[in-house]
């Protein structure tokens, strides 16, 4: 089971980190200067359509991954018993302070 934990710590770690760089290497529509300029904007190697066809699907696609890697870690946790207990658990209560009597 440890060793499970381990990879998919390390897998959600490198989707996180390609997740990052996808969604930085994105443009916005006609964020390029020509589009400021109201021009057609720059051809790039696969054309502008396409290389936003290419990243939004991967963007897509890290994403699910993320996303399953996220639940995964969460059922793995609660199974191995590391993660059952609260962060509350350990907390104090408050003190209860007596109201404050009026001066009539």
């Amino acid at each position: 089971m440890n060793v499970l934990l381990v990879f998919v710590v390390a897998v959600h770690i490198a989707v996180c980190i390609v997740l990052i760089f996808v969604v930085l290497l994105q443009q916005g529509r006609s964020a390029d200067l020509a589009g400021a300029f109201g021009g057609q904007g720059s051809q790039t190697a696969f054309g502008p359509r396409a290389a936003a066809n290419v990243l939004t699907r991967l963007t897509t696609w890290a994403a699910i991954v993320f996303m399953f890697t996220s639940i995964s870690l969460t059922v793995l946790m609660v199974r191995t018993g590391s993660g059952s207990h609260s962060v509350l658990d350990s907390s104090k209560p408050a003190p209860v302070s007596a109201p404050a009597k009026s001066g009539k």
